[in-house]
């Protein structure tokens, strides 16, 4: 790291430019705020309520003033703040903002800088002009669920996960033991069958609690003519193939009466072509459900998802359809929570949902969903698969969060994985290469300023799923690596999600391959290291407040080191990650061709890649008051870097 304890003049922009830099980036005496509790008075806020933001300022940043920069009814205002708390270290400055529309965006306007200026938004702070695209966000749209805060998901792949007995296999599925390989790639990847249940998941809620989750997360359970079931025939029952209605009614009293809750995968963007609405639609050109597609050649040319026919797409412009689906008490989406007992959805293809040509209905789907589901249970969430930048999609009245893979899978899988050759190929997904944290962290704080914090703190956080290469294949089973990829995983905002087997280490290089069924009896396949540490980890999370509902604050990066706080009005906890053991005192830098010198851990512990660290390593009050506890803490940051 540099020795000068001034922020760098454009620190953001510097990082960037800089990815194959090997030293250390000091964000810790930089000025910080965040959207959480620690520097927000209320979270909450209706329409015309007044709230209190906070800036910390330390001393040595040169920063002696600041004023408070809000966007409202479409022009810009600049107000003074005041001194809310001072200390020998640092300073804290209130700002009140009147909340006169449903979101309100603001940022910081800092001196520090001979004959200029200094702006603090969401990515850090500038030395120039910016855009409002990542300033902070205060929404008045009404909060998720107070339980999602707390909630660990385990995701479930039902045809996998264990069955309670032997059923007939359908006629298009090609059957298999519990044994039998998965065949991983090709056309017959569908069709493989293995029997997993809804009973056979009952026998296992002692495994997935003691992980430290408590919400489980079913892919499709409707009928459908695959093994993932994301093709449904029906929406009106649960496969009979799981156990049906009354198997789904017995796991959701058993998953309720632990205290713990149950979310349903739904797939609003298109259906099987086995599906009754489609059949109907396709029989009849003058059917009501024909108008729930784009037909156009009645009835064998129609819109389908990604060119294939089997999954033909719904049109949102039919009333009917939205009825049927997902608006009001009849619906689909109101049914199996009013009814059944589920506590959310995650959408699937939601990215997609309603969007055609010059169509896009997508924020009023997501929307009408979500008024729904309040209507029939206020507690309920709604979560939506996105792959890439969802800022635009989450404004705070539609979707509660997204799957992370954007803001926090891939930084964290391409910070972690080997170098290897990039592949530019055609199609949906962008190449996955190796990159330092000089890159990860800047990748993070910019997804994350695109969009409210409550969408953060809400946002899917994950290191695998049903859809891409086990965790441990894409780090060449290096357990070190995989520890520290678990760690962020339980340390940082967001609802984790575990996907079911990666607790036991296991393998599968995409994810057809990776939906190997659970070797429940073969515990000689279990990493029994790994489901250790992943239940240590997450009983950790479950026991620190900051952790579950803190703030995040970068103190700062190398290409190998991260060490960031979780900051909470109750505590704050220091977490540092790292890819590559610490340089001794002594040893000469390597070169940013190999791991670069890890940033080496305050007095309080060394840990190593190991450790990630994964626990925290301090945790101490953290009210806005206790300023010297928290430059201590920054204090031991510098003098071992």
């Amino acid at each position: 790291m540099t020795g000068n304890a001034q922020p760098k003049p454009d620190a953001a922009d510097a990082d960037q430019k800089q990815p194959g830099a090997v030293g250390f980036t000091d964000l810790s005496m930089v000025p910080h705020h965040d959207g959480s509790a620690l520097y927000v008075s209320d979270l909450a806020p209706n329409l015309g309520d007044t709230v209190s933001v906070f800036l910390r300022v330390p001393r040595s940043s040169g920063v002696t003033q600041a004023m408070l920069r809000t966007f409202i009814d479409g022009e810009q205002a600049l107000t003074a703040t005041t001194v809310a708390r001072d200390s020998e270290h640092e300073f804290w400055l209130r700002g009140d903002i009147r909340v006169e529309n449903p979101v309100v965006t603001y940022r910081w306007l800092l001196d520090g800088l001979p004959g200029g200026y200094q702006w603090l938004n969401g990515e850090g702070i500038h030395a120039r002009d910016v855009t409002d695209a990542a300033d902070f966000r205060i929404t008045t749209h009404p909060a998720p669920p107070s339980w999602a805060a707390d909630a660990v998901l385990y995701q479930i792949f039902p045809d996998r996960f264990a069955k309670s007995m032997d059923r007939p296999a359908p006629e298009w599925a090609i059957p298999q033991e519990w044994h039998d390989p998965v065949i991983g790639v090709g056309p017959e990847t569908p069709y493989q069958y293995y029997g997993g249940d809804l009973d056979g998941i009952i026998a296992h809620l002692d495994h997935i609690a003691s992980l430290g989750a408590n919400t489980v997360y079913l892919t499709p359970i409707f009928p459908a003519r695959s093994n993932h079931r994301y093709d449904a025939s029906t929406f009106d029952e649960v496969d009979p193939l799981l156990g049906g209605n009354a198997a789904l009614a017995r796991l959701t009293e058993a998953i309720h009466a632990r205290g713990m809750r149950i979310m349903g995968d739904l797939t609003t963007n298109h259906c099987g072509a086995a599906h009754e609405w489609f059949q109907r639609a396709t029989a009849d050109a003058e059917s009501p459900e024909a108008s729930y597609f784009t037909f156009t050649h009645h009835p064998d040319q129609y819109v389908c998802w990604f060119g294939y026919s089997s999954l033909p797409k719904f049109d949102h412009r039919s009333q009917e359809l939205r009825s049927a689906l997902y608006e009001g008490p009849e619906s689909t989406v109101a049914t199996w929570i009013s009814e059944h007992g589920l506590d959310g959805w995650r959408i699937d293809v939601a990215n997609m949902t309603a969007r055609l040509g010059t169509m896009d209905l997508n924020h009023m789907v997501a929307t009408t969903i979500r008024a729904t589901m309040a209507e029939a249970n206020p507690e309920s969430l709604l979560l939506a698969e996105h792959s890439h930048d969802a800022s635009g999609d989450l404004l705070g009245d539609g979707w509660h969060g997204v799957m992370d893979y954007a803001g926090f899978s891939r930084p964290v899988w391409q910070w972690l994985k080997r170098p290897e050759t990039v592949r530019f190929e055609s199609g949906p997904f962008t190449p996955m290469p190796s990159f330092g944290a000089t890159s990860m962290v800047p990748a993070m704080r910019g997804f994350s300023a695109a969009r409210p914090w409550r969408a953060t703190a809400h946002a899917l956080t994950l290191i695998g799923s049903h859809d891409v290469p086990r965790i441990a294949e894409y780090l060449d089973r290096n357990e070190d690596l995989i520890t520290v990829a678990f760690g962020l995983l339980a340390s940082m905002p967001g609802i984790p999600m575990l996907w079911a087997g990666d607790e036991i280490a296991q393998e599968g290089s995409n994810g057809e391959d990776g939906r190997r069924p659970f070797p429940w009896q073969d515990t000689d396949q279990w990493d029994t290291a790994r489901l250790a540490t992943t239940r240590a980890l997450f009983t950790t999370r479950a026991q620190r407040h900051a952790l579950r509902h803190g703030g995040l604050r970068w103190l700062g990066y190398s290409d190998a080191a991260i060490p960031f706080l979780r900051e909470s009005p109750e505590e704050t906890v220091l977490i540092h990650a790292a890819r590559a053991a610490p340089t001794p005192p002594g040893s000469p830098a390597r070169s940013s061709e190999g791991p670069s010198p890890a940033w080496p851990a305050p007095p309080i512990s060394r840990p190593t890649p190991m450790e990630c660290s994964p626990f925290p390593l301090t945790a101490r009050p953290s009210r806005y008051g206790s300023a010297r506890t928290t430059e201590s803490t920054a204090s031991e940051v510098r003098r071992n870097c």
